[in-house]
């Protein structure tokens, strides 16, 4: 399934939840896709636990 269509998908989901469940469950169902997100990407090994508490590396230009 390409990008554009679970794009798609989502942003069916999130339409449906705030027509029909107001502001706050778009929020919800937004919030709950991000932590699905992030898992799918753990679970795929895109992703490590110390990616989060890591600093990141910036370059130094002189």
């Amino acid at each position: 399934m390409s990008m554009a269509v679970v794009g798609m998908i989502a942003g069916m989901a999130l339409a449906f939840a705030g027509y029909f469940g107001g502001f706050g469950a778009f929020l919800l169902v937004a919030a709950l896709g991000a932590v699905g997100f992030v898992v799918g990407r753990f679970l795929e090994g895109d992703l490590e636990f110390g990616d989060f508490f890591r600093p990141r590396e910036r370059e130094r230009r002189r």
